[in-house]
């Protein structure tokens, strides 16, 4: 697995998951739980749809 997300990329998911989940737990709808996804990915540094496309945000 090569990191692939870096930069404003990383730290936009970051935030994006926390809100989404923080939502959630607030007695948002259950969707919300998505938010998962954008925090692992941004903390882990990879997301598995970008070497589909070719891309990468990391430098």
């Amino acid at each position: 697995m090569k990191m692939n997300v870096g930069g404003i990329d990383k730290i936009l998911r970051i935030l994006v998951g926390v809100a989404l989940i923080a939502w959630a737990l607030l007695g948002g709808p259950v969707w919300a739980w998505v938010g998962i996804v954008p925090l692992a990915t941004g903390l882990i540094g990879f997301c598995p749809v970008y070497p589909i496309f070719g891309w990468s945000s990391k430098k």
